[in-house]
């Protein structure tokens, strides 16, 4: 599963969990390995230098972020540091709930076609919004400027090229309950799922 940020993924997540359904999620897993002590928050320090730190040895976010969306170059090569460990990570994870033999498991992933993940899953279901609905519930939910919320949209491959690429879409234009429907809808041709 992807989609744009603020197109609405952790309400489809929501779901899939309210159905026992595993989920592995990308930004769970990229906070974690950038937990104090983890290779990967050294490799960043590394990359970034000291600055990126807070007082008491944890990532900096909101000073990565402010480095990052400002500067393409930046955000790349943030992205290549962590790749490595996020990749290793994710396929850990996967591979973890696949030894379960549980029938399915949702890998939500913000960055699903721009770090290739597509390849290693059986479908992807794109959680869609237009840009400009995406554009508005960012500013609203990060209290960003139109110019910061354009600047991560910007960050992420268009949400209609991935509504394109998609084998599945969700439009999370309308209410919760019509997202719902759409997703058990869909989870009803994968398992035997009753709706709730």
């Amino acid at each position: 599963m992807t989609g744009g940020i603020a197109t609405g993924k952790s309400t489809v997540s929501k779901i899939f969990a309210k159905h026992d359904i595993p989920i592995v999620d990308g930004d769970i897993i990229a906070r974690e390995i950038v937990e104090p002590g983890k290779p990967a928050l050294a490799a960043l320090v590394q990359a970034f230098g000291e600055g990126i730190l807070q007082t008491d040895g944890s990532l900096d976010r909101k000073q990565l972020g402010n480095i990052v969306f400002h500067d393409d170059q930046k955000r790349q090569l943030m992205n290549q540091t962590l790749n490595q460990y996020l990749r290793q990570a994710i396929n850990q994870a996967i591979a973890n709930q696949v030894a379960q033999q549980v029938p399915l498991v949702v890998v939500d992933l913000p960055l699903m076609y721009e770090g290739h993940y597509d390849r290693y899953m059986d479908e992807v279901m794109v959680v869609y919004v237009p840009e400009a609905v995406q554009q508005e519930r960012l500013q609203v939910r990060d209290q960003l400027s139109r110019e910061e919320a354009a600047k991560r949209i910007n960050s992420q491959m268009p949400i209609e090229e991935k509504k394109a690429r998609a084998d599945w879409v969700i439009d999370n234009q309308g209410t919760r309950e019509e997202t719902k429907f759409q997703v058990e809808n869909w989870l009803k041709t994968k398992t035997a799922v009753e709706p709730s």
